[in-house]
């Protein structure tokens, strides 16, 4: 297939060409994939400014969605590719392979750098969801930085790059510009720009960003950051987001405050004990969701108001495909139970979805959130349970609400449970968005 791209498309294709270092911040559907591969073709066989390219990616898009664009177009073919999934010894023999581009999953960064015995020569790093870079004392960005200083090009590539607020960009432009803009040290970071919010006496749980820091932040990275909305420059399809409520029974609410106040309940003689905030947190959604974990790691159903209400939505929706989002394994456990689905885990499993062979799929945001091509096979996503994470909610919607959904209307429907955890997960998704539409807003580029 030609590569006719759009002007967005050539611009951000420049700005990789033109920026050794490049935070290219694409919202979802913008095309990211392929504009960063034109991108690497011209660095190689044009300019002759890259050498041998890795790309870190989430598994199922280093292993289905990088290949599958390779392949798709024409001006690309000439480039070489080998993936580096699976087996230690399959990993190994895609590294041998000296292919132009290696694409790894960024669970086998560590195994790559310290583990592999096979030298880093890759002297251009795309690294595809820069969010995950997120954690500074993780392996993965412990590894990547000790090669930092070989890599002469890196590109970072995200639609959510603050998904949980403005400290999350301290690592990831670490990696990018290795401490140039915001500092090389997170002490240092948190005291240019946060003060305490959160502590006990000497311990601080928790920050908050002072005044000046948005501004002042989206300044420093402004230089080597560029930032589309995909709504800004596609005929998105509408989106539509609904709530469908369900009510708990007396009984329930009674046992779901219990549980809430007293951090124990009692269930079919099975006792449910919450450790700390964090836990209860947890153990309040899966009551919310109608099933929780036991301390002895049994399940113990609570009600099935969801499940009633998720099959009113797939019989509304009219035989239409329906995708399911949900969070815990029982949620997973139950849903089938109850309904004929099938899990998209496999390339097989995205590839019949996206032929219309699955009337009722389900996914897990956290395993499917990222980079997958959904939209060809419906139009309707239904959370079943939430997710605090901004980022694996907008990346799974993402998933049917993007450039190709031939629909002209995508449904995102969230099951809540009112008067429970539920609330608070949906408001607190819509108050960080705030933050990171702020930072997209700063670095927009200007076409």
């Amino acid at each position: 297939m030609n590569f006719e791209p759009h002007d967005y498309q050539t611009y951000a294709i420049e700005y990789i060409e033109t920026h050794p270092v490049s935070a290219v911040l694409l919202d979802m559907g913008l095309g990211k994939t392929v504009i960063s591969l034109t991108a690497i073709a011209d660095l190689m066989f044009d300019s002759f400014l890259a050498r041998r390219v890795l790309v870190i990616a989430p598994l199922r898009v280093a292993r289905d969605t990088w290949p599958a664009e390779l392949k798709k177009w024409s001006h690309l073919r000439h480039l070489t590719f080998a993936v580096a999934v699976g087996t230690p010894a399959e990993r190994k023999a895609a590294l041998m392979a000296s292919a132009d581009i290696t694409i790894i999953n960024r669970e086998n960064v560590q195994w790559l750098i310290e583990e592999s015995g096979m030298a880093f020569d890759f002297d251009t790093v795309v690294i595809d969801e820069l969010s995950s870079f997120k954690n500074h004392q993780s392996k993965r960005f412990k590894a990547l930085l000790k090669v930092r200083p070989k890599i002469k090009r890196i590109i970072g590539l995200t639609g959510t790059p603050s998904s949980n607020g403005l400290m999350d960009l301290w690592a990831e432009f670490r990696l990018l510009d290795m401490g140039q803009r915001l500092g090389r040290f997170i002490t240092q970071y948190r005291n240019n720009y946060f003060m305490p919010d959160k502590r006990n006496g000497q311990i601080i749980y928790s920050y908050k960003p002072l005044p000046y820091a948005e501004d002042a932040i989206y300044q420093q990275i402004s230089d080597i950051t560029i930032s589309m909305k995909s709504t800004d420059y596609l005929q998105m399809p509408e989106l539509i987001s609904s709530q469908y409520e369900v009510q708990l029974s007396e009984d329930e609410k009674n046992r779901y405050e219990q549980l809430k106040a007293e951090l124990v309940l009692h269930l079919s003689d099975e006792e449910i004990t919450a450790a700390n905030a964090a836990s209860l947190t947890g153990k309040l959604v899966q009551l919310a969701n109608g099933a929780i974990y036991t301390d002895t790691g049994d399940t113990v159903e609570f009600h099935d108001r969801k499940l009633d209400a998720l099959e009113d939505l797939i019989e509304a929706a009219n035989e239409k495909p329906v995708l399911v989002a949900y969070w815990f394994k029982h949620d997973l456990q139950r849903i089938k139970k109850r309904f004929a689905v099938r899990e998209l885990k496999s390339s097989k499993d995205i590839e019949d979805w996206n032929n219309g062979k699955i009337p009722v799929a389900v996914i897990h945001p956290a395993s499917a959130g990222h980079g997958l091509n959904l939209q060809a096979g419906g139009s309707t996503l239904i959370w079943f349970g939430l997710t605090w994470s901004l980022e694996l909610y907008q990346q799974t919607n993402a998933r049917l609400w993007r450039q190709g959904q031939t629909d002209r209307t995508v449904v995102i429907q969230h099951i809540i449970t009112k008067g429970t955890i539920d609330e608070r997960i949906l408001k607190a998704l819509s108050h960080k968005e705030l933050t990171q539409n702020a930072l997209i807003d700063a670095v927009k580029a200007n076409l």
